[in-house]
């Protein structure tokens, strides 16, 4: 079972339901594609209620009992095409079509053996797992039409949660959008209410949790989408490819804080396409900028130091939030890596780069690099170059996260210094602090992170039971 997908009990409880609503094969691989966070083609094999080698054993009967040669196929194959780490050849693709009755839409492979047309009914799951049945149909504008009723019902729900059919829908948003940039009609009062509304949300987002904010703005890209497939005016088509690269960095960083680094990494790729089709040096700096944070949280400190260089060397000597946060990223990074002298280089150079941008009023906007984001980061830094800082949470302000993440910075030190009953308290401030709708898996994942590395002998330690004891009892928000 690949990561983040369901149990097969839950494909099992889709086969159950079907059979007593007497949907096809196709309605019931759809709920479990949609549900169970698995490819389409092993949702195929799961509606059957196949294992893997029943699978490869009915493809094999299929052929000699249609005289279609050899399937040349074998568990492992089989697992690899499912999980997209292999693609099988032509001639396998239109076995497995015939195989599951399907067609090129429905296994994204090739061959049409559809069985109820093209006008079939369609399996969708909404928020809470619950089923509906539309009717399916060809036009991309029907397509828009469902997405946007599924963001609105999720939106309009109780409570948010992440499923498997809303993040498909956010990457197909971003995969449209991704095919209509290469390609007008709108007027300008229609751009001045689009740059309105990017300001606004840029705004909101600094304080709006991040999952209900990904569903906003993914209506606003399908939106976006349908003014950018139209080539307009020089001038106008530059205010278009600003709202989205603006728009995509947004949808970036809300997944990148619920933990999904694919769709992260997939989105600031958009906003570099975006930017670097409009051709402005700052603009495609801030995507950099922003992008090193992500390898910073997940992965490869020596991504983030090369990004922050690139967006440094694409802003240029004017001083400018892109090169301001270029700067202070790569501090960031540097002092993690235990390179202290490059780090303080990186972080007076932050300072002063600040010093000179012009006065950033009280407006609190998403991407720009305002003192109190400045303190954020020279703080992180010290912390991880191993200083004693005097800093207390207080009021977060407009924003919600940074506090947080500094007190896990904090507790991480402590731990890593052999003060572990301390940091465990510092966490454990640090996730009670932070409202339930923002405690992501940024936070969450960081969290758990500290506690395993406390030593065995201290396990039973009254902090760290009590830490241990929250994250037990708390999922990542939008899990």
């Amino acid at each position: 079972m690949a990561r983040g997908e369901h149990s097969p009990a839950c494909a099992r409880r889709w086969r159950e339901q079907a059979e007593s609503r007497q949907w096809t094969p196709w309605q019931t691989a759809q709920a479990i594609h949609g549900c169970c966070g698995v490819s389409l083609l092993k949702a195929h094999r799961l509606a059957r209620g196949w294992s893997a080698r029943e699978a490869v054993r009915e493809l094999e009967e299929l052929c000699e009992r249609q005289g279609l040669g050899e399937a040349r196929a074998s568990i492992d194959l089989l697992n690899a095409w499912e999980n997209h780490r292999a693609r099988p050849r032509p001639q396998t693709i239109e076995l497995l079509a015939r195989l599951y009755r399907a067609n090129a839409v429905r296994l994204g492979l090739a061959g049409d053996y559809a069985e109820d047309g093209a006008d079939g009914a369609k399996v969708v799951v909404v928020a809470g797992g619950e089923a509906r049945t539309l009717h399916e149909t060809a036009g991309r504008g029907d397509d828009d039409t469902e997405r946007r009723a599924l963001f609105h019902h999720a939106l309009l729900g109780s409570r948010f949660a992440m499923s498997g059919r809303l993040m498909a829908e956010v990457e197909r948003a971003r995969q449209d959008l991704d095919r209509t940039l290469a390609v007008s009609s709108v007027t300008e009062e229609q751009l001045d209410r689009l740059d309105e509304q990017v300001v606004r949300y840029r705004r909101e987002y600094i304080t709006s949790a991040p999952l209900p904010m990904l569903y906003r703005l993914t209506l606003e890209l399908s939106d976006v989408r349908t003014l950018v497939a139209a080539r307009q005016p020089a001038m106008f088509q530059r205010r278009l490819l600003n709202a989205t690269v603006m728009l995509a960095l947004l949808s970036a960083d809300a997944l990148m804080k619920l933990g999904d680094t694919r769709q992260a990494h997939a989105w600031y790729g958009t906003a570099r396409t975006a930017s670097d089709d409009m051709g402005d040096l700052r603009l495609r700096a801030l995507v950099r900028a922003q992008e090193a944070m992500l390898p910073y949280y997940y992965g490869d400190l020596t991504e983030t130091v090369r990004l922050a260089r690139e967006a440094r060397m694409l802003a240029g000597n004017a001083p400018s939030s892109p090169a301001a946060l270029g700067a202070a990223a790569e501090a960031r990074a540097l002092a993690r890596m235990g390179e202290h002298k490059a780090a303080r280089v990186a972080l007076a150079e932050a300072e002063q780069i600040f010093a000179r941008m012009p006065p950033e009023g009280h407006d609190h906007l998403a991407f720009r690099f305002s003192e109190r984001r400045l303190q954020f980061y020279r703080i992180g830094t010290l912390i991880e170059l191993g200083e004693e800082v005097d800093w207390a949470p207080g009021p977060s302000g407009p924003y919600t996260i940074d506090p947080v993440l500094i007190l896990l910075d904090q507790a991480a030190h402590r731990v890593r210094g052999g003060q572990e009953e301390e940091g465990c308290r510092l966490a454990e401030k640090a996730l009670l602090q932070v409202p339930p709708e923002h405690r992501t898996s940024i936070v969450v994942d960081r969290a758990r992170a500290l506690l395993s590395a406390i030593r065995p002998g201290l396990r039973k330690a009254p902090a760290v039971r009590r830490l241990a004891d929250l994250l037990a009892d708390t999922s990542p928000a939008g899990s």
